[in-house]
Protein backbone atom coordinates (compact mmCIF):
# COMPACT_ATOMS: atom_id res chain seq x y z
CA UNK A 1 0.00 0.00 0.00
CA UNK A 2 1.09 3.89 -0.93
CA UNK A 3 -0.83 5.59 1.32
CA UNK A 4 -3.18 6.96 -0.76
CA UNK A 5 -6.82 6.30 -0.59
CA UNK A 6 -9.55 6.71 -2.92
CA UNK A 7 -12.86 8.04 -2.72
CA UNK A 8 -16.02 8.06 -4.97
CA UNK A 9 -19.66 7.46 -5.05
CA UNK A 10 -21.68 5.43 -6.60
CA UNK A 11 -25.53 4.20 -6.88
CA UNK A 12 -26.36 6.59 -3.89
CA UNK A 13 -23.18 5.50 -1.82
CA UNK A 14 -20.12 7.19 -1.19
CA UNK A 15 -17.35 4.85 -1.53
CA UNK A 16 -13.88 4.72 0.47
CA UNK A 17 -11.29 2.31 -0.38
CA UNK A 18 -8.08 1.56 1.16
CA UNK A 19 -5.60 -1.46 0.91
CA UNK A 20 -8.45 -4.64 1.33
CA UNK A 21 -10.97 -2.35 2.32
CA UNK A 22 -13.66 -0.77 0.54
CA UNK A 23 -16.36 1.15 2.72
CA UNK A 24 -19.87 2.36 1.39
CA UNK A 25 -21.78 4.51 3.55
CA UNK A 26 -25.18 6.61 2.09
CA UNK A 27 -24.50 9.92 0.19
CA UNK A 28 -26.42 12.70 0.46
CA UNK A 29 -29.45 12.56 -1.70
CA UNK A 30 -28.06 15.07 -3.74
CA UNK A 31 -24.86 14.15 -4.61
CA UNK A 32 -23.58 13.76 -8.12
CA UNK A 33 -19.91 13.42 -7.38
CA UNK A 34 -17.05 14.04 -5.84
CA UNK A 35 -15.08 16.56 -7.31
CA UNK A 36 -11.41 16.86 -5.49
CA UNK A 37 -10.43 16.67 -1.69
CA UNK A 38 -9.37 19.71 -0.32
CA UNK A 39 -7.91 18.18 3.29
CA UNK A 40 -7.11 15.01 4.73
CA UNK A 41 -6.54 15.15 8.55
CA UNK A 42 -7.03 11.33 9.96
CA UNK A 43 -10.51 10.48 9.22
CA UNK A 44 -11.62 14.04 8.33
CA UNK A 45 -12.02 14.91 5.09
CA UNK A 46 -12.98 17.95 3.03
CA UNK A 47 -13.96 17.27 -0.02
CA UNK A 48 -15.64 19.28 -3.23
CA UNK A 49 -18.91 18.10 -4.08
CA UNK A 50 -21.42 18.55 -7.14
CA UNK A 51 -24.99 18.54 -6.19
CA UNK A 52 -28.14 18.66 -8.44
CA UNK A 53 -29.72 21.33 -6.63
CA UNK A 54 -26.46 23.45 -6.86
CA UNK A 55 -24.74 24.42 -10.87
CA UNK A 56 -21.78 25.51 -8.69
CA UNK A 57 -19.32 23.11 -6.42
CA UNK A 58 -20.02 22.82 -2.79
CA UNK A 59 -17.90 22.14 0.07
CA UNK A 60 -18.36 19.19 2.14
CA UNK A 61 -17.17 17.39 5.28
CA UNK A 62 -16.97 13.32 6.12
CA UNK A 63 -15.68 11.99 8.92
CA UNK A 64 -15.08 8.68 8.84
CA UNK A 65 -14.45 8.07 12.31
CA UNK A 66 -17.92 6.92 13.50
CA UNK A 67 -18.14 5.08 10.33
CA UNK A 68 -15.35 3.29 11.14
CA UNK A 69 -16.27 2.50 15.05
CA UNK A 70 -19.76 1.16 13.54
CA UNK A 71 -17.99 -1.55 11.24
CA UNK A 72 -16.01 -2.44 14.44
CA UNK A 73 -12.44 -1.35 12.37
CA UNK A 74 -9.83 0.04 14.75
CA UNK A 75 -9.52 3.52 13.46
CA UNK A 76 -6.22 4.03 14.78
CA UNK A 77 -4.82 0.87 12.74
CA UNK A 78 -6.35 1.52 9.57
CA UNK A 79 -6.38 5.55 9.79
CA UNK A 80 -2.47 5.48 10.59
CA UNK A 81 -0.57 4.33 7.22
CA UNK A 82 -2.98 6.94 5.08
CA UNK A 83 -1.25 10.18 4.40
CA UNK A 84 -3.68 10.97 1.22
CA UNK A 85 -6.71 11.21 -0.36
CA UNK A 86 -7.79 11.28 -3.99
CA UNK A 87 -11.12 11.25 -5.10
CA UNK A 88 -11.21 8.64 -8.26
CA UNK A 89 -13.82 7.40 -11.14
CA UNK A 90 -13.33 3.98 -12.58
Amino acid sequence: MDGEAILSSCDGYTVFRYGDYNIRFVAPYSLEKYISVKEWDAGYIVVMTKYRHNSEPEEEYIDLIPILENLYIDKDKFLQPIKKVRVCYD
